[in-house]
């Protein structure tokens, strides 16, 4: 999954937290247009992670629900990480953590949080 991808589906999965997830919100959400977001939500559609129908909500699988929460956990302990352990400006560590997200290995995410700061 590209990172493009990853992101829609942390914005999805944030959505779908508040309520209805619609094309408009996604797009708006992105910063971009309803159809670079409706070709963003055919390749996830692609792969299982959501369903939609046209001019209906966008709708989460069981299997999307669960990439999405791992993705804004990833995004999460990064942001926290940086910020808190490293203390990093909230600017900075935001926009960090966007990029580190998508690349970070599991093997350095579980070292990063074996940092006794993280235990406490």
């Amino acid at each position: 999954m590209t990172p493009s991808l990853e992101d829609y589906l942390k914005i999805i999965g944030l959505l779908a937290g508040r309520g209805k997830v619609r094309i408009t919100d996604i797009a708006l959400q992105r910063r971009v247009a309803k159809p670079s977001a409706v070709i963003a939500i055919k390749a996830l559609e692609a792969q299982g992670l959501l369903k939609h129908e046209r001019y209906r909500d966008v709708i989460l699988t069981e299997q999307g629900t669960e990439k999405a929460a791992e993705i804004s956990g990833r995004y999460e302990f990064l942001l926290w990480f940086l910020r808190d352990v490293l203390g990093v400006s909230q600017k900075t560590a935001e926009q960090d953590s966007c990029k580190m997200e998508h690349i970070v290995s599991e093997e350095t995410l579980r070292q990063m949080k074996n940092v006794k700061a993280y235990q406490t």
